[in-house]
């Protein structure tokens, strides 16, 4: 099996990855899982209703 890990080093190393890592390692609890469940219900939910009610105007 190659050893994959120079490959991996320059991904590891890009500053993105790097804050992203940090901030989910960070990261104690279901907060942020919490807030985009929250979020895509508060959007989808009328959106969801506007289409099937939309529908339903014929």
């Amino acid at each position: 099996m190659a050893d994959i890990s120079p490959a991996l080093h320059g991904l590891t190393t890009h500053p993105a990855l790097t804050e992203v890592l940090a901030v989910s390692h960070g990261d104690q609890g279901p907060g942020a899982v919490l807030r985009t469940v929250l979020l895509v219900g508060v959007v989808g939910v009328p959106l969801l209703a506007w289409l099937l009610l939309r529908g339903y105007r014929k």
